[in-house]
């Protein structure tokens, strides 16, 4: 079994993560690592901890020369800011009572989190809460990007609102895949379309202004997923189930759409269902991808696609109202330091996110404690889909 824990506090020395259950053999580094760290800390409306952070990986266990060893991974990645808040959030001796928190934000974990850790200073809940917590998934979904690699299969997403602003999402085929994904990340807000990308900027640019925050929505996708991962068998096998709890996970995340979920909702079933067609030379195959690659739990051999909706930030620079947990009085809420928007950001993590969920399904269906085992298993069982299901896509 795939697994893997996080830890760390958001303004604490470090950010931890174990991976276990990963093969033996799986080549990985810290470069590789680190230029998807990068990829989450750019986009427009970015905060400014994103200016004091550089972050970047320690592999400290179950890798060596390059290649995992079949133990758990162990990796780490430094809070530079730490140096400034040392004292206020030490691990031992006595608090300085600085920084403490008493107003919390509407929208975030302060409240509920207070309660039910009983914790009297809410600094105690936003520090776990934070959002920076995802640049440890990140690292983690970067080892599992690698060995969905390893099999062909590829991870991409894309801006396609922030705010009111909206841009078609583009296609995406494995030939155009590597062209898009350097235009999307040139973009500073992950987006193809560059009409809609200026738009978005000036939306962010003015929720600045007001001391506001925007969400908005993107798109995750897995090219050269083969038929039958996932099952019908039962609700916690559910490769859509999976998916959507794992990116529901990610802080803000609202809902999340699986192919055309919202808009096949209001349509006649002739207007949903992808239809089926055999040719000769090419096999099994689908004109259209309305399931977003998910039938029944199951993968079937399209492209597998999601949509994300975020909600915006909590932290206002333009605070709302609040209570102040000491006096019961209405004050506004507390202030923190924070992004206007995040999406650009959340597309990234997105990708490590579905990586995760990926890969999980893999090793479930091909799993080995190396990665010969698990590219032979997986190589006999795309021969099995050519020779008796006719479906021929997926190349290895």
């Amino acid at each position: 079994m795939l697994r893997f824990l996080t830890a760390g506090e958001s303004h604490g020395p470090a950010l931890g993560g174990i991976i276990d259950g990963l093969p033996a053999g799986l080549e990985i580094n810290e470069d590789y690592i680190n230029r998807q760290l990068s990829r989450r800390q750019k986009g427009h409306g970015r905060g400014k901890r994103m200016a004091i952070e550089t972050d970047t990986v320690k592999i400290l266990s179950g890798v060596r020369h390059g290649k995992t060893l079949g133990s758990p991974v162990f990796l780490i990645v430094e809070n530079r800011d730490y140096s400034n808040w040392q004292q206020i959030m030490s691990a031992s001796g006595p608090g300085t009572g600085e920084r403490q928190v008493f107003r919390p934000r509407p929208g975030h974990a302060d409240l509920a989190g207070g309660m039910k850790y009983g914790h009297e200073d809410l600094r105690n809940v936003l520090e776990r809460a934070s959002a920076r917590e995802t640049a440890m998934r990140v690292a983690v979904g970067a080892v599992c990007r690698r060995l969905l690699e390893e099999l062909n299969i590829m991870i991409y997403s894309q801006v396609v609102a922030i705010g009111q602003v909206r841009a078609e999402s583009m296609p995406v085929d494995h030939e155009s895949l590597p062209q898009l994904m350097e235009k999307i990340d040139a973009s500073p807000v992950h987006c193809y379309d560059e009409e809609a990308a200026a738009a978005m900027m000036a939306e962010i640019d003015t929720a600045r202004v007001r001391g506001e925050s925007l969400g908005g929505c993107f798109e995750i996708g897995a090219l050269n997923i083969p038929p039958g991962l996932g099952s019908y068998t039962q609700w916690d096998r559910r490769l859509d189930s999976r998916l959507a709890g794992g990116l529901m996970s990610i802080p803000a995340v609202k809902a999340v759409e699986v192919g055309d979920g919202v808009a096949a909702a209001g349509r006649f079933g002739s207007q949903v269902h992808d239809q089926i067609y055999y040719e000769a030379e090419g096999g099994i195959r689908r004109s259209t991808n309305r399931a977003g690659g998910i039938e029944g739990g199951v993968s079937n051999g399209e492209t597998v696609w999601v949509r994300c909706y975020m909600k915006p930030i909590p932290t206002l620079y333009n605070p709302l109202t609040s209570v102040n947990i000491r006096t019961w009085q209405e004050e506004q809420a507390q202030v923190e330091r924070s992004d206007i928007c995040a999406v650009p950001a959340a597309a990234v993590i997105g990708e490590a996110v579905a990586a995760w969920v990926i890969a999980g399904v893999l090793l479930e269906k091909f799993g080995g404690d190396t990665m010969q085992e698990i590219k032979t298993s997986y190589k006999r069982y795309l021969e099995y889909l050519r020779r008796v299901w006719k479906w021929e896509r997926t190349s290895f």
